[in-house]
């Protein structure tokens, strides 16, 4: 699968089916080199993560993990058939067969069936079923917390290369501002003082810049990672794709206690850990059975040797059984393996308890989070336009001969720090949105949409 947009379908099912179904449990399996794409955006990194990021593969491997314990454990709920086979060559001196033979030999095919274990089958496989069902409900957090970090990684690209612009703006601006000073400079209107500051204020306008463009490379660097992207290291250095979108600000509200029950009753983290409660019951079931005999009915049939070496004259018939096996005594083991069932059982309670503690004070924090990128978002947006407005006015008034050009650089000096405070703030509040969502257990919005 590539980068590019073109090369993806569309979304065109929920999360639900997208991923928690996972009829086919199946990765798509990335080519080990993938070509640069021309254009990249949001929802196309989104869906690429979801075949691509590792710790994604990696939950999905663990399903299949499960999948194969379940099929393990069930074995025993149904019949086993087996098929034996022994020749031997013998001195005739050590026969235990009348007449006395140097060799003997049997072959027999038998059936056996568990009739009874105290429980401990089906407790198993129980036990197995919900440990499958948390493995399914940990993909489901795992592509939350993934996809969250694809987000938040391509917000990162989107800041930096806007303020990489913010910074050629400011590096302009001080140009020009540097090249109306020196023409006045040699026209003998201005001393060379303002020559002077107007030069360093250009200097000083270039090591922002410079910092900004390494950020972005280092944001870039750091979404390939989130994305599981990999490809020819040459191409990769010649070639960055164009990446479309903008930080915007779109006011979305939520309510603090809507967001405690949806944490409640979505987070999958919280579901998982409540299967695994229900599997550890289910396993002390099944440790308890150790108490209990186990009974097993058998049946088959059984081809031996004659009294000839003929294969003819061989014997021959049919068997049918029950056997039993109880422990009367082990040495106290299966004690120890309920005790251990219990413990395990008990942690994995206060493990849950725990998470949900966990899971409230984090939406709290997101939901604060959330309320401070609003406030902040909202005072910035007639910032720039204010900052725009004195950086013009104190250009008239320069060039009027009203204004010093200390109100110049100071207007433009403001005007940048209103461009780079107002993409933080955007960028802040996209990223405290997802956040918030993650928080409540709901899945990446461009997956929720048809």
């Amino acid at each position: 699968m590539k980068l590019a947009r073109h090369h993806f379908t569309p979304v065109a099912a929920p999360l639900a089916a997208l991923a928690f179904g996972l009829a086919s449990l199946q990765a798509a399996d990335p080519t080990p080199q993938q070509p640069v794409p021309d254009q990249l955006d949001l929802p196309t990194s989104i869906r690429f993560a979801l075949d691509n990021n590792f710790a994604i593969r990696q939950a999905r491997e663990r399903i299949k993990q499960q999948e194969g314990v379940v099929v393990e454990v069930s074995a025993r709920e149904i019949p086993t058939v087996a098929a034996n086979a022994s020749y031997q060559l013998n001195d005739k001196e050590i026969t235990q067969t009348a007449p006395p033979s140097d060799r003997a030999w049997a072959i027999s095919l038998t059936a056996s069936q568990v009739i009874y274990a105290g429980g401990g089958v089906r407790s198993s496989i129980k036990s197995s079923t919900l440990a499958r069902d948390a493995a399914l409900l940990d993909l489901k957090s795992v592509i939350n917390d993934a996809l969250l970090t694809v987000r938040t990684s391509f917000y990162n690209v989107l800041l930096a290369r806007e303020k990489i612009t913010v910074q050629e703006k400011n590096l302009e601006l001080l140009q020009q501002q540097l090249k109306t000073v020196t023409d006045r400079f040699n026209a003998g209107t201005v001393s060379s003082f303002e020559k002077l500051r107007a030069e360093v204020a250009v200097a000083n306008a270039k090591a922002p810049l410079i910092t900004a463009r390494n950020d972005w490379r280092l944001a870039v660097e750091a979404l390939r990672q989130s994305l599981g992207f990999t490809t020819n290291k040459e191409e990769y250095l010649r070639k960055i794709p164009d990446f479309v979108g903008t930080l915007s600000y779109t006011p979305v509200t939520f309510d603090l206690q809507s967001a405690f029950s949806a944490a409640h009753n979505n987070r999958p983290d919280l579901q998982r850990l409540a299967k695994l409660s229900s599997a550890r019951e289910e396993s002390v079931v099944a440790a308890k059975s150790g108490f209990q005999p186990t009974v097993s009915a058998f049946g088959g049939y059984q081809l031996r040797k004659g009294g000839t070496n003929s294969f003819g004259d061989s014997k021959d018939g049919w068997l049918v059984g029950v056997q039993s096996q109880w422990n009367i005594f082990d040495g106290r083991a299966t004690a120890g393996k309920v005790a251990q069932a219990r413990s395990v059982l008990e942690q994995t309670k206060l493990s849950l308890t725990e998470a949900q503690l966990g899971a409230e004070i984090e939406v709290r924090r997101a939901f604060s989070q959330w309320q401070q990128a609003s406030e902040l978002a909202d005072a910035s947006q007639k910032v720039v336009e204010q900052a725009e407005e004195a950086v013009r006015l104190a250009n008239a008034r320069y060039n009027a001969g009203t204004g010093t050009q200390l109100d110049v650089l100071s207007a433009q000096v403001d005007l940048t720090t209103a461009r780079t405070n107002q993409l933080q703030a955007y960028y802040g509040y996209n990223v405290a949105v997802a956040s918030l969502r993650r928080a409540m257990g709901q899945a990446d919005e461009f997956l929720t949409t048809p």
